[in-house]
């Protein structure tokens, strides 16, 4: 059960309603899983080596290790251990200041933001305000072409510059520096929930040596946060040590992290069975029915900020218009998700009922329109014939997934769901790595369904709406994959966003949700449980909101 935040004040003079909510690279998760709750490992009575390194699963980066580029969960684990932001979330979703010393406004739409003096960057700059608003305007700008760009859409002036054809050295008339240490943030509307957003990587501050040399910087960045990068070997790991002259709330109890890159999750828990890796987060489908057993109280199975669904661009022939929202609702209709969830999860996900997660608050299990999630064999031929008869189906249908994620098995039996109830060709399309499926689908190349999921950024309802279906999030500009354009979901999802008052935000977030039930630019299948676990070296474990564990809690024997 979700629970409300949205008291709290950020900063030790805060005035007026800095509201918050608890819910989260993001992004679209890489191997399956999704957010988390909090589950205690070890008590931390033993201690551990304090120059041990912790060994976690990871994949490769998609992209060069920029912090406004990044939207999936590889590159995201990495970053945000590099880097510091103004809050972090605790294990529980709930944000604490880590670079802001106080976070303050008077009406939700100018905020003033003062950062705690002291911190550097881990080649000796100092960590000021200009940073922040250096860093949120070449994430902004459309000349850069980052896929985060999505986050700043609530800046005032984000408008004038997030075209691809911007002025690069444009600016968002929202940001001013006021002092080394203090900027200020004018939102376009009153936005209560923006300080909980600001934990979320793609608002880190960039050092200068970031726009002298971006392409440098990507493969061997330089942060602020709690470790710093020794050396990123692609397609194998990436090498993490302590900084250290971090002095902010997450001072690592261990020596370093070490993410090695799996191409299957088989290989990955059998490693942790063995001592050859510590923790993991995603457990293989054939193991299921078996870790908990097998690990006994170091495995973890519990609720998290992270879906899983399918997208098919909004343009494709076969899905677009009147007879492809018809087949959209179609095909949700012939898969039985539940039965997918008890005979390959069991019981490690949950069929889905909105677009966003039981962790978050506002979920709701009575949308109108949510209906279109239930099996219906009948309902769905009947919706498949409507179709036909508007413009025959040509071809087959495929879902693409990526084989390192432990998909198969779901992708291979929605498929067959989908081919008996409504008579097509259906097939997974598999992609060897999560890396690969996403070049195709950033680049718009990828054709037919392709799997998506998404693991919270930070802890909102609105985080599993505005970066995945707003209009500023289409076209490589979020993580709006189908291009799914529509200015009624638009407008809905702005009044969400703009109410002050709790219960009002999350009744208009609903509202929007109606939208997206009839348009489907995304078919939600379930909601996600954090699977994984640790191995007898480490100790204090926790997994959080979002999945992942409190890297710089874990302890290791020597």
């Amino acid at each position: 059960m979700a629970i409300s935040r949205r008291s709290m004040i950020l900063g030790t003079a805060a005035t007026g309603t800095a509201a918050l909510t608890l819910a989260a690279c993001g992004s679209d998760d890489d191997g399956g899983n999704g957010g988390g709750g909090g589950n205690g490992g070890s008590d931390g009575g033993s201690g551990g080596d304090a120059g041990a390194v912790v060994m976690i699963n990871g994949t490769e980066p998609q992209n060069p290790l920029h912090t406004t580029n990044t939207n999936e969960v590889g590159g995201g684990k990495i970053l945000q251990n590099l880097f510091s932001g103004l809050v972090y979330y605790d294990a529980e979703g709930s944000p604490q200041n880590e670079m802001a010393e106080s976070i303050e406004t008077e009406d939700s739409q100018t905020y003033t933001i003062k950062i705690v003096e002291g911190w550097t960057f881990t080649n000796g700059d100092p960590v000021t305000a200009q940073n922040f608003v250096d860093a949120w305007n070449y994430g902004a700008n459309g000349a850069n072409g980052q896929y985060s760009s999505y986050f700043f859409e609530s800046i005032d002036g984000f408008a004038d510059i997030s075209g691809a054809d911007a002025d690069a050295s444009a600016t968002m008339s929202g940001l001013e520096v006021q002092d080394d240490l203090t900027f200020t943030v004018k939102l376009s509307s009153p936005q209560s929930d923006f300080p909980i957003r600001l934990g979320y990587t793609a608002y880190s501050p960039l050092p200068k040596a970031f726009f002298d040399d971006p392409e440098a910087f990507g493969e061997q960045p330089i942060g602020n946060g709690p470790y710093k990068l020794v050396a990123w070997n692609h397609n194998q790991n990436a090498e993490l040590e302590v900084n250290p002259d971090y002095n902010g709330p997450r001072k690592p109890a261990n020596g370093g992290l070490d993410f090695v890159f799996y191409q299957d999750q088989e290989t990955a828990y059998n490693d942790l069975l063995s001592g050859g890796l510590d923790v993991i987060d995603a457990i293989p489908p054939s193991a299921l029915s078996s870790f908990e057993s097998e690990l006994g109280e170091r495995a973890v199975n519990q609720p998290a900020a992270g879906n899983a669904t399918f997208t098919i661009h909004m343009e494709d022939p076969n899905f677009s218009g009147e007879a492809g929202t018809l087949r959209r609702k179609a095909l949700s209709r012939a898969i039985n998700r539940p039965e997918i969830c008890e005979a390959i999860y069991g019981g490690t996900r949950t069929a889905a009922t909105d677009f966003t997660t039981p962790v978050v608050n506002g979920y709701s299990e009575s949308i109108p329109g949510n209906e279109v999630l239930t099996f219906d064999e009948a309902e769905a031929k009947k919706l498949w014939d409507e179709a036909e008869a508007i413009k025959p189906f040509e071809g087959s249908f495929t879902l693409a997934y990526n084989a390192d994620g432990g998909h198969q098995e779901w992708v291979d039996a929605a498929c067959n769901s989908i081919r008996n109830v409504l008579g097509i060709e259906a097939a997974g399309n598999s992609y060897p790595d999560f890396k690969s499926l996403r070049d195709d689908v950033t680049g718009r190349t990828i054709e037919g369904a392709f799997r998506t999921g998404w693991q919270a950024d930070y802890p909102s309802m609105f985080n599993f709406l505005g970066p995945l279906y707003s209009s500023a999030a289409a076209e490589g500009r979020g993580s709006n994959d189908g291009d799914y354009m529509n200015p009624e979901f638009d407008e809905a999802l702005q009044a969400g966003l703009s109410a002050t008052d709790e219960e009002e935000s999350y009744t208009l977030g609903q509202k929007a949700q109606e939208i997206l039930f009839q348009d489907l630019p995304a078919i939600p299948l379930w909601f996600n449980n954090v699977a994984g676990g640790y191995a007898e070296t480490v100790d204090n474990v926790v997994f959080g909101w979002d999945s992942q564990p409190m890297y710089h809690e874990i302890t290791k024997q020597a």
